[in-house]
């Protein structure tokens, strides 16, 4: 660590992939004084072989919470456990970091924004890509520099695979409950994300959702005609049905030219002045993508994590808003249930959001 950089301690919440890949991202900050104090987990059974593999004390929430070196949590648990969870952490004066979505309803992330606005601390939610270099150059292309011409139409293709072995990894997957959604609310939030922040907040939703293979409460695919309050539309299309190894795309189009992305690569990259482009595409390419082809969960790498991370532990430091905030974070889920209800969904959280049953 830098004999200038202050310590910053970290405590993970929950212990499963999300878990590693936070892990990952605070390992990667050592020198700036980032470290994990301990892991929450709610199976006392499980503490000794989660503190070996993550190399932290394990203890249960509340007894996290209570510690003294412990600065901020990262919630990775079940997303209709995030609420409660961001409360109790907020309460006891720690900044919160919590991943996607950051609740499964528009009440309980008010409740999270309004409990650490009033605790002093900060909460940020994970959505990596905004803190990838290609994805905040589009941010500039297309939000500040105007490089494509007035934005009028987007698109976002989702073809993944998930099988019933991955639903049935843990019991709160798939459901309306814990999960909040399917294809939409887990695999497509990032892109739906990015649409947000690119074209701003939507202002009509049509869509229509099936369960057409999994054996599970949620959708597995889904297709979305979106209206922004700008004018410009959207079309998603979204499975866990496909087979694996396709790669989700993503395309914006304005009134001087486009862009248009396959997996994490640049296909096209037309700006109405071709000077604007800056670099050729295949310097574009990112490199802490959320998935490899298909979107596959192991495919996960921790950069885009570890930039976020960084960006969340200043934000705390210099007591200034992080890159993607308590209410930026609610505008994303805020679309995604706008997309549920237009669909006739039955996307509410259970009384968990409420209680916070099962910290870990």
């Amino acid at each position: 660590m830098s004999e200038n950089a202050p310590s910053f301690r970290f405590a993970l919440v929950g212990a499963g992939m999300a878990a590693n890949l936070h892990r990952e991202a605070v390992a990667a900050h050592t020198e700036r004084g980032a470290a994990l104090a301990a892991v929450a987990y709610y199976d006392p059974a499980r503490f000794d072989e989660i503190s070996d593999r993550f190399g932290a004390p394990c203890a249960r929430y509340d007894d996290v919470l209570g510690r003294s070196d412990v600065d901020a949590v990262v919630l990775t648990t079940p997303s209709g456990q995030h609420a409660a969870q961001a409360v109790k952490a907020a309460e006891a004066g720690k900044h919160v970091l919590v991943e996607k979505p950051m609740a499964l309803r528009r009440d309980a992330a008010d409740r999270m924004i309004r409990a650490c606005r009033q605790a002093g601390v900060r909460l940020g939610v994970v959505f990596q890509r905004r803190a990838e270099p290609l994805f905040q150059k589009i941010h500039r292309a297309v939000v500040r520099e105007n490089d494509f011409g007035r934005p009028t139409l987007g698109s976002v293709v989702l073809p993944y695979h998930r099988d019933e072995a991955y639903y049935e990894q843990a019991t709160w997957r798939g459901t309306w409950a814990q999960d909040g959604g399917g294809v939409l609310m887990n695999q497509g939030i990032h892109l739906v994300d990015l649409l947000v922040w690119y074209l701003g907040d939507l202002a009509d939703v049509e869509a229509q959702a099936s369960t057409l293979e999994r054996s599970v409460e949620v959708e597995d695919t889904l297709s979305a005609a979106l209206t922004f309050e700008s004018g410009a539309q959207a079309t998603i299309t979204a499975t866990t049905t496909a087979r694996s190894g396709f790669p989700h795309r993503l395309a914006l189009y304005g009134t001087g030219g486009g862009l248009e992305l396959e997996g994490e690569a640049v296909r096209r990259w037309t700006p109405a002045d071709p000077a604007a482009a800056g670099v050729e595409p295949p310097a574009l390419q990112t490199d802490g993508g959320d998935a490899g082809a298909g979107g596959a969960p192991g495919g996960i790498e921790a950069k885009g994590h570890a930039r976020l991370l960084a960006d969340f532990m200043a934000a705390a430091r210099e007591d200034r808003p992080p890159l993607v905030d308590g209410a930026e974070g609610r505008r994303s889920l805020d679309a995604v249930l706008s997309v549920y209800e237009a669909a006739g969904l039955p996307h509410a959280g259970n009384d968990a959001e409420a209680s916070g049953a099962r910290s870990g």
